[in-house]
This record gives C-alpha cells, structure tokens and sequence, in this order.
C-alpha cells in the first residue's frame, strides 16, 4: 500500500502550507569569459588596479512556474588606461516560483533568485582570477533588494517627467 502526500514536505517531516513557493531547480554556467589584453605585460606592472564592476540580472519565463534567472556580472580590472584582465560570468539558474502576486513575483525574481546565484558566480570569478595568475578577487556582497528599490524608484521617477530617461530620450 503506497501512502500520496498531496504537498510538499518540510524537511522534518510535516506539510508545508499552502501558498508561495520558491525552489531551486537547476545552477548552472551560462556563460563564461577571461581575458588578459595585454599578455604578459600586465604582470610587469605595479598592482595598484581599478576594479570596475558592471551587474545585471535577466529574467525569462520557461512555463507557468519555472523561471530561468541569468545573473550577468563583469569585472574590469584597470592599472591607469590599460585593461589588465577582463571577466565576464553569466551565472544561471532554473527557479520554481509560485504563489506571488505580480508585484512581489517581480520582487522574488530580481532580488532573491540573483542572491541565491551571486555567491556561485563570485567563486567562479575569483578562481578565474587566481588561475589567471593574479591576485585574488573577493567581490563583496549585494544587495540586490536595494538595487531593485532603486531601480523601481528610478522608473516611478522616469514615468513621472514624462517617460524620458536621463539622457532625454523615450523609455
């Protein structure tokens, strides 16, 4: 006699209620790239670099409940003009996500699902960035709930003075 459970279960054994969901289903590397412009002139020089950081997430709907989040970041190390290296990650991830009014399925997409996705892709960059033969690169935490704020803030802002971005053309 077999015994169906109709929910899914806490890890301790009991049902969990009824209502929003957000599971893991796949990590993955999207995309990876790390470049040296300059060979091995950019060994010879004395390490007092730049680091440019460029984040962005994208989000992209597989079917009602799954979701593929691809968490874009590259790192631009610079010693006064000259690129040292340069790397780029597209960390990815398959998300089962259910449950939430629109509003806060925007929010979980764009700030949970990339939290759950920077550390993966802050350890494939750093272990680049040895194997390249440089110095380590711990890139610092994110928040990415305040960069959605922000973002949110920016576009209210935008809608407000009449749909033009800060460079003056339409949105």
């Amino acid at each position: 006699m077999t015994e169906q459970n109709a929910g899914p279960v806490n890890g301790d054994g009991r049902d969990q209620p009824a209502g929003n969901q957000l599971a893991i289903k796949r990590v993955y590397v999207k995309d990876v790239s790390f470049e040296v412009p300059m060979g091995l002139e950019a060994f010879g020089q004395q390490w007092q670099p730049r680091v440019n950081q460029d984040i962005a997430a994208e989000v992209k709907r597989l079917n009602e409940n799954e979701y593929e989040v691809v968490l874009s970041i590259t790192i631009s190390v610079q010693q006064e003009k000259e690129v040292l290296y340069l790397v780029e990650v597209h960390q990815a991830g398959v998300f089962v996500v259910a449950g939430f009014e629109a509003p806060q399925l925007g929010q979980v997409l764009n700030t949970h699902c990339p939290s759950i996705l920077f550390p993966y892709a802050r350890e494939l960059i750093d272990s680049l960035v040895v194997r390249g033969n440089f110095p380590p690169l711990m890139l610092p935490p994110i928040n990415f709930e305040a960069l959605f704020q922000q973002a949110a803030r920016e576009k209210s802002q935008n809608a407000l003075s009449g749909g033009a971005s800060p460079s003056g053309k339409p949105n």
